[in-house]
Order: structure tokens, then sequence, then C-alpha cells
């Protein structure tokens, strides 16, 4: 999230962690700007793509995207938390997270973000454990996930879910490699 007020600013962090231009002196209110990324992420284990622009606005992520695999075309809307889908030539689903904390996507590192930037994990603290709505690609089922994220490092957080365990590489809270599923190739 992105603060700006009037006159010479200097860099800050707000309390939680949230970036922040400040002034010194002025009495008027911060207020906040959207950011508007475009990102793309390369797949490391099959040939696959996906191409997101995403809306950060103080807490809320808006993000619409393609994720194109061999046999599969899936568009997305990803809005307060519900996430639509559509293959081409395939299913639609609207899902919604229910009792989980949050909808991933298979394999989407853009849905890895999505605890990391509510809680910034990026900055550290401790680990904290999310149940998710998990979507299989390109079927669209949907099973419940544990998920645990580790902040290990100044942009590094180790993903675990059952057995499985990789350490995610950030930039500014987005995964930027996801070892063995992705690697973003915009911006780099």
């Amino acid at each position: 999230m992105f603060v700006v007020a009037p006159a010479q600013p200097e860099r800050a962090h707000g309390t939680n962690g949230e970036r922040i231009l400040r002034t010194g002196a002025s009495p008027e209110p911060f207020r906040t700007i959207s950011v508007v990324l475009t990102l793309v992420w390369s797949g490391l284990d099959a040939p696959r793509l996906e191409i997101a622009r995403v809306e950060v606005d103080g807490a809320n992520l808006r993000a619409e995207g393609t994720q194109i695999g061999i046999a599969y075309e899936l568009w997305y809307l990803l809005d307060g938390g519900v996430l639509e889908l559509e293959v081409v030539g395939g299913p639609r689903k609207r899902v919604e997270p229910g009792e989980a904390d949050f909808v991933d996507l298979g394999f989407s590192p853009l849905t890895n973000t999505l605890p990391i930037l509510r809680d910034n994990l990026e900055g550290g603290g401790e680990p904290r454990d999310y149940l998710m709505a998990l979507v299989d690609v390109p079927s669209l089922e949907i099973s419940a996930s544990k998920q645990r994220y580790e902040p290990v490092a100044p942009g590094a957080v180790r993903f675990r879910s059952g057995d499985f365990s990789a350490l995610l590489e950030l930039d500014d809270g987005f995964v930027s490699r996801y070892p063995g599923l992705a690697e973003r190739i915009y911006p780099q």
C-alpha cells in the first residue's frame, strides 16, 4: 500500500509494514493510492504462463488474469476474496472462501501472495497457519488445503502443505520465484 502526503516526503513504514510517504509537519491526513501492476510468471515444472493485472488498494487485492497450460486456458477474476473462473471451452465456477481464509488457485503464485500481503509476512513475524479453498486446474474442483507460511528472512517465506515445502522468494510482497512451480518473468 502506498500513502502520500503533501510537501517534502520521507520514506517510512506504517505499523503493519506498509510503505508510506510522510512529511514531518503536515497536519493533513494521509490518503491511500491504488497500485496497479502487471505480473507475468512462467512455469518451471511444465510449459505454462500466467499473466495478471493486479490492483492493490489498501488491504484489498483485485486481479484479472489468464493462465495457459499445455491443454487449457483459464481466465480468472479475483475480487474481494471471491474467485471467478472459466476454462476456455470448459467449466465455469465462482469460488468463495467460505470457512477458508483464502482461495488458492492451482499453479498460481499470485494466490500464494494473498496471506503474505495481508499479514505482512515478507517483513518477518511468526509462522501462520491457514485453511485454503484450493482450486484444481483445469478441473476447477475444490478441496480444503491446510497451509503454513513461515517468514524466514526479508523477502523469503517458507510455504508448507502436508509433506510439501518450498522457499518462496518475494518482491514487494508478491511471489517472484516458487521453486519447482513458477518464476516471475515480468517485472524482473
